[in-house]
């Protein structure tokens, strides 16, 4: 088995046929790939200026920020930049109706200032390295799929520890082209990251859910960071003795600007590309599950827009949320109207009629190869019920769903201790139980700084309504006195189980917790909104889960032995793995693109596009006072380009979501932009590329620059990077 699949990676990319603009490469792999098509592109650097792992180069000024995003160096001084949706949450953490950095803004003047962010991190790529052959190691075809798996599990277990032996790195170790590769991260990861600053939500939200995913853009999404370490500058808890870090590379931040045509080059941490499925996947997509999901989404955005309109104090509460809620929504919709218009299930068809007729014209690969289609076919058939079932019921408990059964969750786990001590026969460990006395009470008091009750009343009736309506039969909710006591009618229901509960209730919850004892078993059991949580994952456990995962997991076998066929199929182009949130390049030019019948777009925005917006009326589109002086008296500096001030600008490189924040570099390697979407036409990106409407959209850095400085006054900043005029 080890060396079919090595061969086949082998062939495929024996003879590179690279295609421009699309792609999401390797870093450790451009010299042999890559790095002649990006010369002549225009980029003048070297493949070990991108990624060495003995000298200082550009992957060392790039970081993992939190667990979604990417984040990029811009000083010798541990600051960093990222965008303003990647650290709302911490904006949104610190803002109070008092203080309220989402509405107003926030900068420190100076390190003191800066604000600790609990749980926040960061994280560097030390190295990569290919482990194929120790993964696949005593793996072999007369073994199962079962045995496969545990003998693969267990040399990524072995192969991460020793990487990381006697060394405060960890190791992340991935499947790449769907298990038919394998690479090793060694990661170091600092613990210690402050807000320095973030512009108004008025222009770091500018145009809201309206422009989201949209071009034109006026979005100056982005937001400022510190990174600290101990005395030796490595990771360390946060402490007032820490420094601001000292990384091996910082970018040189450029004042250029772009033309079109322009080389561009992205370096991030893209997250999920489906770039190899098969066409029954985006039929499974288009026509039964985002439909379904765009209508719960829906349904949670009217009910959050009205409240939060109707009080300043939900608004900021739910702020974070609504973002989260809308942003897949909006992509999902995208996504789906994309792959319509790019025929994109036909174009599947197609390919995969080739492809069969090439299997079947061997009498080997027929028999490898020969039923693959038809085994997906049937596959995606059984497994499209429980992929819905799977994701719905997420959408009610953990994406941002009813939030009285989520606090039941966080209070189930003081339970755990006595579960375990029952289960073992043994005393009950008492260190455990006020660890987890801490732990919850401290989720508990984030869970209420941000809960409002009327909301999540609302949200509890529309979404349990909807599940019983849009699910089949087989995954109903069979929740205990809905039907007897209630006769079906969720309202009276939910009506019962906010009067009943104590999960609502802030005073009480903490109570609880405090007083948390064995004898708080029983009245944790009899909550209402516990018995709703313990209802629905009955379900999603026992007939949900276990078959979604065993489905699943034949799906995974399937693609596996798919993508090693596509690689024999098209043995002269060399393919890109999917993203896996794990470091990639993707590069391409600067250009505009033609949306639709008559509509043409331009390559950049500016300032004065900004004030063409301006409505006092709508919040995401009122422009702050200052920003207007500014813009009246043209008062703009060194950042005036031809009356105006640039502000974002489109390009073809191939990113998805944990690109958000990605530095966006030029031919030189210096930083022109902040990467933080993409436009509408394009999102169906993450399963077929479309080169003539894909579009990544970048802040131009001079107008972060121009913000810092002439809207801030936060100037002190711009002294600590290196800027190229």
């Amino acid at each position: 088995m080890k060396r079919i699949l090595l061969g086949l990676i082998g062939i495929a990319l024996l003879i590179p046929q690279v295609k421009a603009d699309e792609g999401m490469w390797i870093p450790m792999l451009l010299k042999k790939y890559n790095i002649e098509q990006m010369q002549e592109m225009g980029f003048k650097l070297t493949a070990e200026d991108i990624y060495s792992v003995n000298e200082a180069c550009l992957k060392d000024a790039v970081v993992i920020f939190g667990r979604g995003c990417t984040g990029e160096l811009i000083s010798d001084q541990g600051l960093m930049i990222t965008n303003h949706h990647c650290g709302y949450g911490q904006i949104q953490y610190h803002s109070t109706v008092d203080n309220d950095y989402l509405t107003n803004g926030f900068w420190a003047m100076s390190k003191e200032e800066e604000l600790v962010n609990p749980d926040l991190t960061v994280t560097f790529l030390k190295r990569m390295e290919d482990v194929t052959e120790q993964v696949l190691e005593g793996v072999t075809d007369e073994m199962n799929n079962d045995a496969q798996s545990r003998q693969i599990q267990k040399n990524i277990i072995a192969i991460k520890k020793e990487a990381v032996k006697d060394t405060h790195y960890k190791a992340v170790l991935k499947p790449f082209f769907n298990g038919n590769q394998y690479f090793l991260f060694i990661n170091e990861v600092f613990k210690d990251v402050r807000l320095v600053g973030a512009p108004p939500s008025a222009i770091g939200k500018f145009g809201g859910d309206t422009d989201n995913w949209m071009w034109p853009r006026h979005t100056g999404d982005f937001s400022v960071f510190r990174i600290y370490g101990d005395k030796d500058n490595q990771p360390a808890e946060y402490s007032k003795d820490n420094v601001p870090y000292r990384p091996k590379k910082h970018f040189s931040v450029s004042m250029k600007g772009v033309e079109e045509g322009d080389f561009t080059m992205v370096f991030g941490y893209p997250g999920s590309t489906y770039e190899y499925v098969p066409s029954y996947h985006l039929k499974m997509l288009t026509e039964t599950v985002n439909p379904k999901l765009i209508d719960v989404r829906t349904e949670k955005l009217n009910i959050l827009n009205r409240h939060q309109a109707a009080d300043p104090k939900v608004r900021i509460q739910y702020a974070a949320k609504n973002a989260r809620i809308s942003n897949s929504w909006k992509r999902w919709i995208g996504e789906n109207r994309g792959l319509v218009i790019l025929d994109a299930i036909n174009k599947k068809q197609q390919y995969e009629n080739q492809f069969t007729q090439w299997a079947m014209a061997n009498e080997v690969r027929a028999e490898k190869y020969g039923n693959l289609l038809s085994e997906y076919e049937e596959l995606y058939e059984k497994y499209t019920p429980y992929r819905l079932a799977k994701d719905y019921i997420q959408e009610v408990v953990y994406r941002n769903g009813i939030e009285i059964i989520s606090m039941a969750s966080k209070l189930k786990r003081l339970a755990s201790p006595y579960h375990l001590a029952d289960q073992t026969g043994t005393e009950v460990n008492m260190k455990i139980v006020e660890k987890q006395r801490t732990k919850v009470k401290a989720d508990a008091e984030l869970f209420f700084k941000n809960y409002y009750k009327p909301i999540d009343k609302e949200l509890c009736v529309k979404l349990l309504q909807m599940y019983q309506n849009d699910i089949p039969d087989q995954f109903k909710i069979d929740i205990e006195n809905l039907n007897k006591k209630f006769k079906g009618d969720v309202a009276k229901y939910v009506d019962y189980l906010f009067k009943k509960s104590i999960c609502d209730d802030e005073a009480e919850v903490m109570s609880f917790i405090d007083s948390f004892s064995e004898k708080s078993l029983k009245r944790l059991e009899k909550d209402p909104a516990n018995q709703l949580f313990n209802s629905i994952m009955r379900v999603y456990s026992k007939k949900v889960l276990q078959m979604e995962q065993h489905l699943k997991e034949q799906l995974d076998q399937l693609n596996k032995t798919y993508m090693a066929a596509q690689m024999e199929f098209e043995s002269d182009k060399v393919f890109y793995p999917d993203a896996n949130f794990t470091l990639r390049v993707a590069y391409g030019k600067v250009a505009g693109y033609t949306a639709r019948d008559a509509v043409e777009y331009e390559y950049y925005t500016t300032l004065d596009g900004i004030i063409e917006k301006d409505n006092p009326d709508i919040y995401d589109y009122r422009v702050p006072q200052k920003l207007k002086d500014l813009y009246a008296q043209k008062d703009y500096g060194r950042y005036e380009v031809d009356g105006t001030v640039p502000v974002c600008f489109i390009a073809t490189n191939h990113t998805t979501g944990g690109n958000s924040g990605s530095p966006v570099l030029n031919a030189d390697g210096h930083l022109i932009g902040v990467n933080f979407d993409r436009a509408w036409e394009g999102v169906m990106s993450d399963l077929m590329f479309n080169p003539d409407q894909c579009r990544n959209i970048t802040l131009d850095i001079r107008y972060v620059l121009f913000l810092i400085d002439k809207f801030a006054g936060a100037g002190y900043l711009l002294d600590e990077m290196t800027i190229v005029e």
